[in-house]
């Protein structure tokens, strides 16, 4: 009988805090080097703005938890608890109207496209989504659309393996939508209840695989004129507020319905999260926080908001 005691897993808010630690600590060392023995005067709110703008979460934010600072706090010795509980007050407003969760209901098979640049995770987000789903007892396929890389065809096709789905997949260069269309007839002829469908990273110059987008949407309306009934955006938060500009480009082509932001574990810039919900009012459904399975998650905004302000739970 071995005697390895197997460590218990983490809850999620402790792998959300232990995730978001480098977003985190660029916040907290920035306020408390300002507001240690500090009153609240112009030049500290002045400074706690450029600190909050650092971290990626955006003008607007940055600007509500400085004026809500200077309503209640201004004159005073203000303490660097005060102004992270500011601070998660604050994101926690913004989120929690777009904490909504990846429901799959109405039509069956509920198509799900995701879409997004090269390297935000698209087609390990799809792998997840098919273990979130298949968890729900639902039955899944998987079409392997981003048929430009044939290690993108080979990774979902070990997800489908581990989770059980189906997969509809093509050898590398052929065509994306008549693969999608296929896709979607084998799902609704063997009554499964979700298709997730992944698709080639699109670089916002390549006019050519932007067109393929409207294209694999236009021949899915041919078999389900609302499909797909959700359009998933996944965006990198390592990339900053340049996920601000792939979230103007995507809704331009596509009607995207929600994100998912991946990779939060990878850098300080976490608080793009809040900067593009502020701008867009796009549902969040999903976060990652880490490469297992279990590190994507439901989006909590209030968690989420105390994590990056490193309140504990």
């Amino acid at each position: 009988m071995s005697d390895v005691v197997e460590a218990p897993k983490r809850g999620f808010f402790a792998r959300l805090k232990a995730g978001l630690s480098r977003s985190t600590t660029a916040l907290t060392q920035g306020i408390v080097s300002l507001f240690t023995k500090r009153r609240l005067d112009e030049a500290a709110l002045g400074e706690l703005e450029e600190v909050l703008l650092a971290a990626d979460l955006g003008p607007v934010t940055a600007a509500n938890v400085v004026e809500r600072l200077r309503k209640t706090r201004f004159g005073r010795e203000v303490t660097p608890e005060e102004v992270r509980a500011a601070l998660a007050e604050e994101v926690a407003a913004v989120l929690a109207p777009l904490a909504k969760p990846l429901q799959a209901g109405g039509a069956r098979p509920f198509v799900v496209l995701v879409v997004g640049v090269n390297g935000t995770g698209k087609t390990t987000t799809i792998g997840k989504l098919a273990k979130h789903f298949r968890e729900q007892g639902k039955k899944v396929m998987l079409a392997a659309g981003d048929t430009f890389r044939a290690a993108a065809i080979e990774q979902l096709t070990i997800w489908a393996e581990r989770t059980g789905a189906g997969i509809v997949a093509k050898p590398p260069g052929a065509d994306a939508a008549g693969l999608a269309f296929d896709a979607l007839s084998k799902a609704k002829a063997e009554g499964h209840d979700v298709l997730l469908i992944d698709t080639a990273g699109r670089l916002q110059n390549k006019a050519g695989l932007m067109a393929e987008l409207e294209k694999i949407v236009r021949v899915l309306k041919k078999l389900d004129p609302a499909a797909p009934h959700a359009c998933i955006l996944t965006l990198d938060a390592t990339t900053g507020q340049n996920a601000i500009n792939q979230v103007e480009v995507f809704r331009s082509v596509a009607q995207i319905s929600g994100l998912v932001m991946t990779k939060l574990d990878g850098t300080a810039r976490g608080g793009v999260l809040v900067a593009v919900a502020q701008k867009f009012a796009l549902p969040v459904h999903f976060i990652g926080v880490g490469e297992s399975a279990d590190d994507l998650q439901s989006f909590d905004a209030d968690a989420f908001a105390r994590a990056l302000a490193g309140i504990p739970s």
